[in-house]
């Protein structure tokens, strides 16, 4: 059964007491509550470093069963090898692999950087060498990607083209895999834009594809309310 699953890039937000957090909680458990009202989260921490075991063990106490965590690739992946062939490539799979064992692994979004441009070769081979049960997602920040030989490889290892809003880039809505992964990063949604948002997820949802729908961080809580909106408006149960 295809689901829904929103939620924000990182947690770990104080500032967004009291409209998300409740003034009380404390820093060490605001995953705890967030997992109560969401039921996916994008991690940013995977993208600095690898994660220990009693981290990745922290993770789970405070989330329960069904709850995913989308976990950025490290940047040595992207930014430095750039889709390069390297046992650290094994090595980042091999530490986020307890979210993996136990289910709670959403896709790993591989965000490449602005001046990496089109390398259908490397990209073909990088592609070749994913984990086969393992979800990815590529978000393209140079336009030369943009392209429909790039498009028919995604679609060939089964790997999301992340649909990512940005003021400098637009990504189209082009579903390459058999869930579509959403990083909608304006500071604001308006009332219609929020509506024409459940719409598309509602018909993606209902064509039989899990949606993954992350809001930015900001300073304040809105993209934690816009997803628990967008959760709610899909009659979605954590």
């Amino acid at each position: 059964m295809s689901r829904l699953y929103a939620g924000t890039s990182g947690f770990a937000y104080p500032s967004w007491k009291p409209e998300f957090y409740p003034k009380e909680v404390k820093s060490k458990e605001l995953l705890r509550h967030y997992a109560t009202r969401l039921n996916a989260v994008e991690i940013n921490y995977t993208y600095h470093r690898l994660p220990s075991a009693s981290t990745l063990e922290g993770w789970l106490d405070q989330t329960a069963d069904g709850f995913l965590f989308a976990c950025k690739a490290h940047m040595r992946i992207t930014h430095i090898q750039r889709l390069k062939k390297a046992e650290f490539n094994g090595l980042f799979f091999k530490a986020i692999d307890p979210l993996r064992m136990t289910g709670r692994l959403g896709p790993v979004l591989f965000q490449l950087p602005p001046n990496f441009a089109l390398d259908q070769t490397v990209l073909a081979e990088f592609l070749a060498e994913l984990p086969t049960d393992v979800r990815c997602a590529f978000e393209f920040r140079n336009k030369s990607w943009l392209v429909e030989p790039v498009f028919a490889l995604l679609e060939e290892y089964n790997v999301a083209l992340c649909l990512a809003e940005s003021d400098k880039l637009v990504i189209p809505e082009r579903i390459t895999a058999d869930f579509v992964y959403f990083r909608l990063r304006k500071s604001e949604y308006p009332m219609e834009e929020r509506a024409e948002i459940a719409e598309r997820v509602s018909s993606i949802v209902g064509g039989g594809k899990d949606a993954f729908v992350f809001f930015k961080h900001e300073e304040s809580a809105a993209g934690a309310l816009y997803a628990e909106q967008l959760l709610a408006t899909n009659a979605v149960a954590l």
